[in-house]
């Protein structure tokens, strides 16, 4: 395997990179033993927080180096990846103003004996496995509670994603956070098998595919850590009830086209009821088509090359194999130009293809029409992820009534893009398991120890 960053817009290799050693592995792991046993005392939590501040800081302070980075890396719209870096330094900020409160030690009434409470400590070493799509969004969920908790990271980047990954390096130890509190590491698939076996690592969190995540899962539980999944997903997008098509063709538009439509919990599947359905897919099938492309360094465009010439490949067979079983194609393209695959909209998809229970990571929608809220929910709960959902709905009431029955993890009503630094993320089913952000971002990789005094 390499670390090599290939510009999708222009296909061209910039910078191949070293994996490392094994010995610089043993290095990494060892360094982090150290920190953690130096540093995660949870005294100082105060001083960790104060830390992740900085990196918050420096991320803004950096957001243009760091931007065009990823642009260059994985194709993100220079626009969009100058948002994803200054969300993540809302993330940081967010742990560094609330972290050390979500700490605090918890009263336990006991009512037979002395003073109960629980106090959380750290775990230890944790590992971080993060993928190309969010470079800078995805450490920022895992690594800023971790950090205020007390643990230390160990944080294996994609393969595409090495200059990213040293540019996140260089900011926590500008940050002031001390070597092995934080440390990148270039490893093979095969080194990653023996940090999670490594008594010295206490956990594992990945964010990427569902084939990742079983690998991992598997590794993991059979040297008892502990593990956060945040895999794929093919969330549905409800339209059940709206007086302004409009507004519900551009959320539509926008859920899923976020990161020219490669995000785990993008509104893949557009569920529209009988009513609304014509007037609704005529809008949406004509905005999808009228949409921008071009390279990532432009500003302006609505959607920039897909990440990778196997991407493009990938999502040009699922697309092609869709239409020959007899999917209808009402805008868009069956295959990619190099990197960049057009906002494509499928209709007809039915259970007997095998698009209908794939995720598709690109910008391609399928319309499916239906009858009733109950088809809805049936047709919704039918995937096997259960990652996000979208409800479309003017009675609140009703809305929540239906996300009551969503076999997801978020449900949000009546908009998109409405993740925060504050709310939990995370799904079910094959989705994964575990949550980010928020304070269950801060509760995962945690001894939540019991101390009792007696009477």
């Amino acid at each position: 395997m390499k670390y090599q960053v290939t510009n999708p817009s222009t296909g061209e290799v910039v910078e191949t990179f070293e994996t490392a050693s094994d010995a610089e592995v043993e290095s990494a792991i060892s360094r982090a033993d150290t920190r953690y046993r130096e540093f995660g005392d949870w005294q100082r939590r105060a001083e960790r927080a104060e830390l992740v501040g900085r990196v918050a800081d420096l991320h803004l302070e950096r957001v243009d180096e760091l931007a065009q980075i990823i642009s260059e890396e994985m194709g993100k719209p220079i626009g969009q990846a100058r948002g994803e870096v200054e969300f993540s330094a809302l993330i940081y900020r967010y742990y560094a103003d609330n972290g050390v409160g979500f700490l605090a030690d918890e009263e336990l009434p006991n009512p037979d004996g002395g003073r109960a409470f629980v106090r959380r400590h750290g775990l230890g070493v944790i590992l971080g496995i993060m993928p190309w799509n969010f470079p800078y969004y995805q450490v920022a969920r895992f690594a800023g509670p971790n950090l205020i908790a007390g643990n230390t990271i160990l944080l294996k980047h994609a393969e595409q994603c090495p200059r990213s990954a040293s540019a996140i390096a260089r900011i926590f130890a500008d940050a002031g956070f001390p070597e092995g509190a934080y440390t990148d590491i270039r490893a093979t698939h095969e080194q990653i098998a023996v940090v999670i076996a490594d008594p010295r690592v206490q956990g594992v969190s990945l964010t990427g595919s569902e084939r990742a995540g079983a690998a991992v899962a598997e590794l993991a539980g059979r040297h008892l850590k502990k593990v956060v999944l945040e895999l794929g997903g093919s969330d549905a997008f409800l339209v059940l009830d709206t007086n302004d098509i409009d507004s519900a063709v551009e959320m539509a538009v926008s859920g899923r086209l976020e990161n020219s439509g490669q995000a785990c919990n993008g509104s893949k599947r557009i569920v529209v009821l009988d009513e609304y359905y014509d007037e609704f897919s005529e809008k949406f099938i004509a905005t999808m088509g009228n949409l921008t492309m071009g390279s990532a360094e432009r500003m302006g465009i609505d959607l920039g090359p897909l990440s990778s010439a196997q991407a493009a490949a990938t999502l040009t067979a699922q697309v092609s194999k869709a239409i020959d079983a007899g999917a209808e194609l009402h805008v868009g393209a069956v295959s990619a130009d190099g990197c960049f695959f057009p906002p494509t909209v499928l209709s007809g998809v039915t259970p007997e293809m095998d698009l209908y229970r794939e995720e598709l990571f690109g910008p391609v929608a399928v319309l499916y029409r239906v009858s009733s809220d109950e088809e809805a929910i049936e047709l919704a709960n039918s995937s096997a992820y259960g990652l996000g959902s979208v409800v479309v709905c003017q009675d609140p009431e009703r809305a929540e009534r239906i996300g009551d029955r969503l076999e997801v993890g978020m449900v949000f009503i009546n908009g998109v893009g409405l993740d925060g630094p504050n709310l939990p993320f995370g799904g079910i089913k094959r989705s994964g398991f575990g949550r980010e952000l928020g304070r269950y971002g801060v509760e995962e990789f945690l001894n939540k120890k019991l101390y009792v005094h007696g009477c």
